[in-house]
């Protein structure tokens, strides 16, 4: 992560990024990559971080369905952002956020996604929301390392971008971007101007989306943290404890210790002559008693308690980090009753749905900023737009259960069958109406009732309700 002071000095503007966020957000990038501080030679990862913040993506675009009606052409550029929106809500779910940064190329409307280590808010409103902010982008190039940072400016309805372009050699460690270079020098910066201005936006033309969760790290800050901000110690025992665990296993390794009396020893490299295959197997030595030339060693297994404490560790990361029970512990092993499924259940959905409802808003703060730059380039000339979401809420909800119980309550009449029709196939009551068979009206089933009556009367002789009676008297 570069330091806020390099980008203080470079821009001339003060970073509202406190020391303790910026390592916090430092930390939640080395675990999610894997280099948590933590990790040594006899602590491995498990991958927790990865695998808490991908699920929880997962969760959240589901099924998400989301498009653009009005403008074919801004709905073509913003689907290409939507087909990858699950990587980039992991990415802002492990670093607590991330920003959707449109930009004008070759025609189309391109979004650059910046990561949370790479983004430096400079200014924010009462709401909270940032109004300004510094973008690095770093280019490796031999032995020299390009840097990029564009300031967005925005104060009323005045928008400024500014470009800066750095230079320095890969070896330099020092806290600095190097010397200054013109956009020029770097093929893929080349066309960007050193200054834009742009009038009459009524916000910035960047949307950030960020774990709606309260920043216990700084809470004057206007970032978001991490999806397992709460879990960080929790995450570091359960490595300390999976490690233990391999551990167990390979000291508990079946060996055979053998006299080195048993085997030759090859003359020219002075090694012991194994079976080929089972080098593994064998543990030379020197044996005290000569009458006891091997011993097996194959002590027993402690798993089990250890996969307890294992799992025990698991569901606290799960309880910290907004997940139900058996997400990533062992499902046998949680919720004996209803009412724990149900809190377990509930406690997922209320994170996703909050999560939902903040992606919700970058998104359609990403479709205005879209917009906008179309309407600059002429690519498109229409502003009679609306953006519609649809969530799935299959996480909370059974839906099979759910259509069982409906079908049946159409059964027994206790509600309409058009609403099971158009609940099973996700159709309008109206649609649902053509698709059920044909019901004959009141007066064509009592004009049928007559007629079959008649025909039963002409055929068999005598009225219908004589036959009755006579069918009684028989019985």
């Amino acid at each position: 992560m570069l330091g806020k002071e390099m980008v203080k000095d470079a821009i001339g503007v003060d970073v509202s990024v406190s020391d303790r966020m910026g390592q916090a957000i430092e930390l939640w990038s080395m675990m999610y990559e894997n280099e948590a501080p933590w990790l040594k030679k006899d602590v491995i990862s498990c991958g927790l971080p990865a695998a808490v913040a991908g699920e929880m993506a997962r969760l959240v675009t589901l099924e998400l369905q989301t498009e653009i009606s009005g403008d074919e052409f801004l709905n073509q550029e913003y689907q290409e952002v939507i087909k990858e929106i699950r990587r980039y809500c992991e990415y802002g779910c492990a670093k607590g956020g991330l920003v959707f940064k449109p930009y004008v190329y070759e025609g189309h409307i391109e979004v650059d996604t910046v990561q949370a280590d790479r983004f430096f808010p400079t200014g924010y409103n009462s709401r909270g929301e940032i109004t300004s902010a510094v973008f690095a982008e770093t280019q490796n190039r031999g032995k020299q390392v390009f840097t990029r940072l564009e300031y967005h400016e925005w104060k009323k309805s005045d928008y400024v971008i500014y470009n800066k372009a750095y230079v320095k050699n890969d070896k330099d460690v020092s806290e600095s971007l190097g010397k200054e270079i013109p956009l020029s020098k770097v093929k893929e910066w080349a066309e960007l101007e050193p200054e834009i201005r742009i009038e009459n936006v009524e916000k910035p033309l960047f949307s950030y989306f960020k774990v709606p969760s309260a920043n216990n790290i700084d809470d004057q800050s206007p970032l978001g943290v991490s999806i397992y901000s709460r879990a960080v110690s929790d995450i570091k025992e359960a490595d300390r404890q999976w490690s233990r665990i391999i551990w167990e296993y390979e000291g508990a390794e079946l060996a055979l210790d053998v006299d080195n009396t048993m085997f030759k020893r090859d003359s020219r490299t002075g090694k012991w002559e194994l079976p080929k295959g089972r080098e593994r197997l064998f543990r030379m030595m020197d044996m005290d008693d000569n009458n006891e030339k091997y011993k097996i060693y194959s002590p027993a297994i402690r798993d089990v308690s250890m996969f307890n404490g294992f799992n025990n560790i698991l569901r606290r990361i799960e309880f910290n980090c907004g997940l139900a029970y058996g997400t990533l512990s062992n499902p046998e092993n949680v919720d004996k009753t209803a009412e724990e499924i149900k809190a377990s259940k509930q406690r997922s959905y209320s994170t996703v749905s909050d999560i939902q409802k903040t992606l919700q808003k970058a998104l359609e703060h990403l479709v205005y900023a879209m917009e906008v730059l179309a309407q600059l380039s002429g690519l498109s000339g229409r502003k009679d737009y609306e953006v519609s979401f649809n969530w799935d809420d299959s996480i909370v909800i059974d839906k099979e259960k759910e259509l069982l119980s409906m079908q049946q309550d159409a059964a027994e009449g206790f509600i309409r069958k058009e609403l099971y029709v158009a609940k099973k196939y996700g159709v309008s009551e109206e649609e649902a109406l053509k698709m059920m068979p044909k019901q004959p009206d009141s007066q064509e089933e009592n004009t049928l009732t007559e007629s079959k009556s008649l025909n039963y009367e002409k055929n068999l002789g005598g009225s219908a309700d004589s036959l009755k009676v006579q069918g009684a008297e028989d019985l």
